[in-house]
């Protein structure tokens, strides 16, 4: 099963405790037409309950947020994009940190694939002498996990506040924290007083939605297709391709098809339109978009162009804003200076074949000389 097999099967199953989390307690409730409020999951014997209570505390910061800024700027679409701006503003540390990763990983691709071509067969050392590299170069391998395991914890939360916090006709239980009622200290009060209606205005009239807690789709060929949905994907392969090694094809075919794989997985995408409500789209735009402007200044435009082939004059030769380049020394234990990076036998092995192979040309080129 490959890495994001997991990752995507990781992330149905976050997407089933917050759903769980986020929905009220019904148990030996009669059937109603009236939806139930919006209340926490109590922490049960129950494993899978338990989890869900745990997952409860992101959805209510969020779902609090949401509230605040909405009743700032009294438009659920701007109170959106200013939460996105302030959850990403809060992971722009790990964020970086996963990109310097990354880019790091990149730049020991060649040494790592001379470890490969020098214990081809030997799993072991391939592996040790892999984990040597990286301890001695500072870089580590796993550094990417956290800010994407993050961004999975908030996507998800995300996802049920708007399709459950924006639905409901009585979000109030989730406004109060260890008793403290923040809907009564900011004034909240309901839309309507339709306690079969949604108490929090979901509309968008900028971007001519009517409710965000629900999937705006447009008919295509007899097919509902989300505008947003299609400009959240095509930011996403983007974001995607300007963290892909550019050199990747061209030294390593396999890293070129995951290259090409990662770029079309954002595509699938364009089919949740129909399905997720157009709010967290508009979440998902303007954090890619985020993510983007955070990669530009780092890695530049990475393996964004050429494009079809076409490749712009100002993207030849341009050197990113903070570069990223390998360490010149090692941070020592906690509390001591840096020491130098030394020289591993990869790095002398390297070496000396680089001098062997100067060394034949030079001859070759004396020999063409004497003729």
């Amino acid at each position: 099963m490959s890495r994001r097999t997991l990752k995507t099967l990781g992330l149905l199953g976050l997407a089933l405790l917050v759903v769980a989390a986020c929905a009220p307690d019904t148990a030996g409730a009669t059937a109603t037409p009236i939806p139930s409020p919006l209340a926490p999951v109590s922490p049960g014997g129950d494993p899978f309950q338990l989890l869900s209570w745990l997952f409860t505390p992101v959805f209510q910061a969020l779902f609090i947020g949401l509230v605040l800024l909405d009743k700032l700027t009294g438009d659920i679409g701007i109170s959106i994009l200013l939460l996105t701006l302030v959850i990403r503003i809060i992971l722009i540390s790990p964020y970086r940190k996963q990109l310097v990763s990354q880019k790091r990983t990149q730049l020991l691709a060649p040494e790592v694939a001379e470890i490969q071509r020098r214990y081809k067969g030997d799993k072991v050392k391939i592996q040790q002498a892999q984990m040597e590299l990286y301890r001695s170069r500072g870089v580590s391998p796993f550094g990417g996990c956290l800010p994407t395991l993050l961004q999975f914890i908030v996507l998800i939360p995300m996802y049920a506040v708007i399709s459950s916090g924006l639905t409901n006709p009585e979000p109030q239980a989730m406004l109060r924290v260890f008793g403290f009622d923040i809907g009564a200290a900011i004034g909240f009060t309901c839309a309507t007083a339709d306690a079969t209606q949604p108490c929090i205005e979901a509309s968008v009239p900028w971007l001519g939605l009517e409710n965000a807690s629900l999937p705006s789709v447009i008919d295509v060929a007899g097919f509902g297709v989300s505008i947003l949905a299609v400009i959240s994907a095509l930011l996403q392969v983007i974001q995607t391709r300007m963290v892909i090694n550019p050199n990747a094809s061209k030294n390593d075919p396999m890293s070129g098809a995951q290259g090409q794989t990662m770029v079309l997985l954002p595509l699938i995408s364009v089919l949740y339109g129909g399905i997720l409500p157009a709010g967290l789209f508009i979440y998902w735009i303007s954090s890619t978009l985020f993510s983007i402007g955070q990669q530009y200044l780092i890695l530049g435009f990475g393996g964004l162009f050429p494009l079809f082939g076409w490749t712009p004059a100002f993207a030849v030769n341009h050197a990113p804003r903070f570069p990223v380049t390998m360490p010149e020394s090692v941070p020592d234990v906690a509390g001591e200076a840096a020491v130098p990076h030394e020289r591993t036998e990869l790095d002398r092995a390297a070496s000396a074949a680089a001098t062997i192979r100067s060394a034949k040309k030079r001859d070759r080129h004396g020999r063409r000389g004497s003729r």
